[in-house]
């Protein structure tokens, strides 16, 4: 029997506590726009204000992680993702629930912007693919629990108390990732601030770098919008799904548990061009099946596009701390900063496209911006040379 790796279950534990709350208010969607009398576009932004906020705070976060430690930001960070969990319960207005979730993606930073540099520095040179891999399971796993278990207890008792028994497992779980994630021993302490903000200045000059992050984003919006809008989709007819079955849908992240870790060792393997490829053709697929009006195989195409995009994530984790050699911690808050703002205009920009041809407008949509990652993926894994020749090309141009 396999020895129990504490490191690895905490990295993974660390990631699903974190996304139990970041996408919970998706399969309520429907439900919010009857008990608010609000718009898809309104209730959208109980999704979107949780990943801007995420956004807008990670270069920080990572700057801090960069003097004070990697797990002395992870684990407060945790803990205090309990506290606008749990209040978002008593929100009276649409308002306040948006205010509530905003503060919720102001810690999110301190555990993905981190982990992401944790993971790379601590397992280089042996296996990073791997604990890479089992951290992004975690993340999956956390995103379909937060939904599964949102629907069903909205379902069974009301959407308030989906907070409360979320806030709970969030504070369980952090408790064991303070218990079991050791202290970093690769970590190297910037002396300045100055050195910091220096760091992340180089990483903003990086074309690969900056095309990794587009990537990822483009990615993100994808998945996000997709994910929003496909609850509309479904609580309509031909489907009629209530918040319980919406919730249920979300059963699909689970095949991302195995296909995660399966691309870590495709990964290390065949590297990360093919890999690319390999995500891109799995989110265009599943796209594709979610058109035809059967219920059965729109989940299988859910399931193909969210496991595409699961790849997808992995890679360009694992390409950050490649690319950015030093300063990972900086670079993966830059990188959240990218990627999470691309999930929150996939949230919010997604309603134009249904509202010109519901699911097929955003089916169009979400199949060009994956072809789009895949353009940047490519721009990223070029050779710094080649990358400077076509510099040089377009300047005698």
């Amino acid at each position: 029997m396999p020895k129990f790796d504490k490191p690895i279950a905490a990295s993974m534990l660390a990631g699903m506590c974190t996304f139990l709350s970041v996408y919970s208010t998706q399969p309520l969607l429907p439900l919010l726009r009857q008990v608010f009398h609000a718009s898809e576009l309104q209730v959208s932004f109980t999704v979107s204000a949780t990943i801007f906020a995420t956004a807008i705070t990670a270069p920080f976060i990572g700057m801090i992680a960069e003097r004070r430690g990697r797990k002395k930001v992870i684990v407060p960070s945790l803990f205090l993702l309990t506290i606008p969990t749990a209040l978002a319960a008593t929100s009276q207005t649409l308002r306040a629930l948006i205010f509530w979730r905003f503060a919720q993606g102001i810690f999110v930073p301190g555990v993905i912007a981190v982990m992401l540099a944790y993971v790379n520095e601590e397992w280089a040179g042996r296996g990073v693919g791997r604990a890479m891999s089992s951290y992004v399971a975690g993340t999956v796993l956390g995103g379909f629990l937060g939904r599964f278990l949102s629907g069903m207890v909205a379902a069974h008792w009301n959407w308030r108390a989906t907070f409360v028994v979320l806030a709970a497992l969030n504070f369980v779980g952090a408790i064991l990732v303070r218990a079991w994630l050791p202290l970093a021993k690769n970590f190297v302490r910037a002396e300045h601030l100055r050195q910091v903000l220096k760091d992340a200045a180089q990483h903003l000059r990086n074309p690969r770098l900056l095309a990794n992050f587009g990537m990822g984003a483009a990615a993100l919006f994808a998945l996000v919008g997709c994910f929003t809008y496909a609850n509309f989709y479904l609580a309509a007819a031909p489907f009629h799904l209530n918040s319980a079955q919406l919730g249920s849908i979300f059963f699909v992240y689970l095949l991302g548990v195995v296909i995660t870790p399966q691309a870590g060792h495709f990964l290390d393997r065949f590297g990360f061009r093919s890999t690319s490829f390999l995500y891109c053709s799995m989110m265009i697929a599943g796209l594709l099946l979610t058109l035809v009006a059967s219920l059965p195989i729109v989940i299988v195409g859910l399931a193909i596009f969210s496991s595409g995009m699961f790849v997808a994530q992995a890679a360009a984790s694992v390409q950050t701390g490649a690319i950015a050699g030093r300063a990972r911690s900086s670079a993966a808050g830059l990188y959240v900063t990218f990627y999470y703002l691309g999930g929150s205009l996939g949230a919010t920009l997604t309603d134009w496209f249904w509202n010109w041809k519901k699911w097929p407008g955003c089916v169009t949509l979400f199949a060009g911006v994956s072809l789009v990652s895949l353009w940047l993926a490519r721009q990223s894994s070029r050779p710094t040379d080649e990358l400077d020749s076509a510099e040089i090309e377009l300047v005698g141009d």
